[in-house]
């Protein structure tokens, strides 16, 4: 499973997981995509096959399921983006990757999906 994280998420949680052979990117990492509008994130985010990590539910869960690869939701309250939260971020979405990977899992096999974490 391919990720983007949203703007609102640091670069090294991108790469911490990276280090652990996930496939994830931070839009802070890519100078193209940084302050652009949520459409534009979302449709570079289905042209690269990633589901897009937001805690943005308000724009992104209202968008048609033709204009993401899939979203995965995530409350802010529950995992925050803090110091002191990050590492509990951190473990819940490697446990949502490694559930989801293995033979037969691709992001065509999330097209549509929407959960949240």
């Amino acid at each position: 499973m391919r990720l983007l994280f949203d703007e609102m998420y640091p670069r090294r949680l991108a790469e911490q997981l990276r280090a652990e052979a996930h496939d994830v990117v931070a839009v802070v990492e890519l100078p193209e995509l940084v302050g652009r509008t949520d459409a534009e994130v979302a449709r570079w985010a289905r042209e690269s096959d990633r589901v897009l990590v937001t805690e943005n539910v308000a724009d992104f869960a209202s968008m048609d399921t033709a204009e993401h690869t899939g979203l995965l939701l995530v409350s802010a309250g529950r995992w925050p983006r803090t110091s002191s939260g990050q590492p509990r971020l951190l473990t819940a979405l490697r446990t949502w990757l490694r559930a989801r990977a293995g033979p037969g899992r691709s992001a065509d096999s999330s097209a549509g999906l929407v959960e949240w974490l």
